[in-house]
């Protein structure tokens, strides 16, 4: 092996690693952007579910109300964040297989 082999050989090898590395880059940002964005879903959702819980707590005429109220809104939220919950997942799940498609 000449030189010139040596060195056809080295830059395919480095070309190789570099166009891996670059793949791997995009999928972690665009995993990093997904996973961002619904966090901000998930943390608007906390958001709504104060601001719904102060307005419960200006306009129930009781305690009785207000605890019926706090329930409804508080199952809702349980129902929308497991929601979101598997929507992160299905991302991971995603971004798995992505990954071992690197490899």
């Amino acid at each position: 092996m000449t030189t010139t082999d040596s060195i056809k050989t080295l830059t395919d090898w480095t070309n190789k690693h570099i166009e891996r590395m670059t793949s791997l880059g995009r999928l972690n940002m665009r995993l990093f952007e997904q996973l961002a964005i619904r966090r901000m879903d998930a943390m608007n959702l906390y958001l709504e579910h104060g601001l719904r819980l102060m307005q419960l707590a200006t306009e129930a005429k009781g305690y009785s109300d207000l605890f019926k109220g706090q329930v409804e809104v508080s199952k809702e939220l349980a129902e929308r964040m497991l929601a979101e919950g598997k929507v992160a997942l299905q991302i991971w799940g995603e971004a798995r297989d992505e990954y071992r498609g690197l490899v």
